[in-house]
């Protein structure tokens, strides 16, 4: 990756000192990031950024900001589309780059948006509520949906709701931007699942369960009636031997090969490292290690696999960890970034 240039953007709650987007210098050889300038949007929570590599998209408290990714990684705003609703807490895009799906964790509303083409937020084509009522009178009473994106056929969109046990599954209809409930998974009583991910192949799914502190594995297909498939396969503890009681499982990630999972344990203040068999799906546990901060709410892997940074949301710090893939450990290294308060996503881009 030697000539490459990449920019680091670090998304923030803004109840305090921090503007909203931290834009970063990113050092690949060394595995850091370093600050260079805020960019004003309030309460930037989650983000993504565009396939073609032209636009980011962050969560803001009245919508969605669209901005234009310039030549040295600096943010130019377009607009603010409305989603008629709560601000969400996730956002995410299609593989085409003409529709954003947000996720409402106070609302438990799930909305797809139109894009507009010069990247810019375009209107809401469709929108559903979540209904029910968890276990948890304190934490799970109502829906909250902490993730919602697409299948990686592009066919089908997931839905995690932390607050009522379930993973809503919805087919789509790209010509009208229209969903519609085709299945649910319903997860274990008070495990709140909160967000999947998968196998660079399609085959498997990564659930991990906020307050159960497991992952759970799924084998996805779509069967002969065109209707999706999720199989259960395991469920794989977060926690090692000794760990905090009060832990919640926060964040995860796949190495960029496939070959590799980690999550992160909020209040056990810690990152599982997991090797992943591409044939079964399986994961096979090799560490939990600490991640000198408190509250690691989210985590990003650099695009050569070799580091991860671990977001500190109470201590208001970025750490940063080499990979070592063959003894199966993260190693901190480099300078932690320290005046970053709540840190709550992160990703890094190739500029072009």
């Amino acid at each position: 990756m030697a000539g490459k240039k990449y920019v680091g953007y670090i998304g923030s709650y803004t109840h305090g000192k921090m503007k909203g987007i931290t834009v970063c210098d990113v050092d690949m050889e060394q595995g850091t990031m370093s600050p260079r300038e805020e960019v004003a949007v309030d309460n930037p929570s989650y983000m993504c950024i565009s396939h073609n590599g032209k636009y980011l998209y962050s969560v803001a408290d009245l919508g969605i900001n669209a901005y234009e990714i310039l030549e040295d990684g600096s943010l130019k705003f377009i607009n603010r589309g409305s989603i008629n609703g709560m601000r969400a807490c996730y956002v995410n895009i299609d593989a085409t780059d003409k529709y954003l799906f947000t996720g409402g964790y106070h609302d438990g509303k799930a909305s797809v948006v139109k894009l507009r083409s010069d990247g810019g937020v375009g209107k809401l084509t469709d929108e559903v509520f979540h209904k029910g009522m968890g276990s948890i009178a304190e934490r799970n009473f109502r829906p909250h949906i902490t993730c919602f994106r697409l299948t990686p056929d592009q066919k089908f969109l997931i839905s995690c709701d932390v607050g009522i046990d379930q993973v809503k599954i919805y087919s789509f209809d790209y010509k009208t931007g229209k969903i519609k409930l085709v299945d649910i998974l319903r997860c274990e009583l008070e495990s709140a699942p909160r967000n999947m991910v998968f196998s660079p192949d399609g085959k498997f799914a990564y659930l991990i369960c906020q307050l159960k502190n497991y992952v759970s594995v799924y084998a996805y297909s779509v069967d002969e009636n065109g209707m999706p498939d999720f199989e259960w396969i395991e469920n794989v503890s977060t926690l090692g031997e000794v760990h905090n009681d009060r832990s919640a499982v926060a964040a995860v990630k796949l190495s960029p090969d496939g070959k590799h999972l980690f999550a992160s344990n909020a209040g056990d203040n810690s990152i599982a490292f997991y090797d992943r068999d591409e044939k079964t799906g399986r994961l096979t546990l090799r560490s939990v290690l600490p991640i000198s901060g408190d509250f690691p709410k989210g985590i990003c892997i650099f695009p050569d696999g070799k580091h991860i940074a671990s977001l500190n949301h109470n201590t208001g710090s970025v750490t940063f960890f080499t990979i070592d893939y063959e003894k199966g450990i993260l190693v901190m290294h480099g300078k932690p970034i320290e005046n970053i308060e709540t840190p709550n996503s992160a990703m890094i881009h190739l500029l072009n």
